[in-house]
């Protein structure tokens, strides 16, 4: 079997995420894709805005778009605080693969080229196998690979939103129909998510 872990703060899911998660399971015959809320991301300032509840449950209703598609709650917040950390992670998930199995780690091609500054980086390349993802006009600098890293290219996947935007657009009260799956638009719209700020 093929599984991926795809990862991220989901704040919120949008289509872009998805489309993402599509290519990599057509292109690599995923039989499973992992989508991860991080409970706490090492690598960004601040805590995301809606909670890790909120976000985990945007990203089980997105997640019914495809059978390939699997919500998992591997880096929820932990109780002591401390960041989620990849690497825990990928350790997490190894000892259940079976024989034959192959481990792959969705990533885009920005956060890649910063790869050497995560936690115990090497072990982190040497865990898995990664689809490195990269936007239209967007390339990947090939030459800054770490050795040793099995790494497989995706190109040219439209994401033509990003999760910031669309919190401001929410906060605006402009339309969102074309980058949020409908479930997920009524759930933010139900539990008051990413209102407009109010005086």
């Amino acid at each position: 079997m093929n599984i991926a872990l795809y990862g991220g703060t989901f704040d919120p899911i949008h289509k872009g995420h998805l489309e993402v998660a599509r290519a990599a399971a057509d292109t690599f015959d995923l039989e499973r894709v992992l989508l991860i809320p991080v409970g706490v991301p090492p690598h960004r300032g601040g805590r995301p805005e809606a909670t890790y509840l909120n976000r985990y449950r945007m990203v089980e209703l997105a997640c019914e778009a495809d059978t390939r598609f699997e919500a998992s709650d591997l880096e929820a917040e932990r109780k002591d605080g401390r960041p989620n950390y990849s690497i825990d992670t990928i350790q997490r998930v190894t000892p259940d693969l079976a024989a034959g199995d192959r481990l792959f780690f969705v990533i885009g091609c920005d956060a890649f080229a910063d790869i050497r500054t995560w936690h115990r980086w090497e072990e982190v390349v040497r865990g898995t196998e990664w689809i490195v993802v990269s936007r239209p006009g967007s390339e990947c600098d090939e030459e800054r690979v770490p050795g040793g890293a099995r790494v497989h290219w995706l190109g040219d996947v439209a994401v033509p939103v990003s999760s910031t935007g669309l919190r401001r657009r929410l906060r605006a009260d402009e339309r969102v129909a074309d980058w949020l799956p409908a479930n997920v638009r009524e759930f933010i719209r139900s539990r008051g998510l990413y209102a407009p700020k109010r005086d």
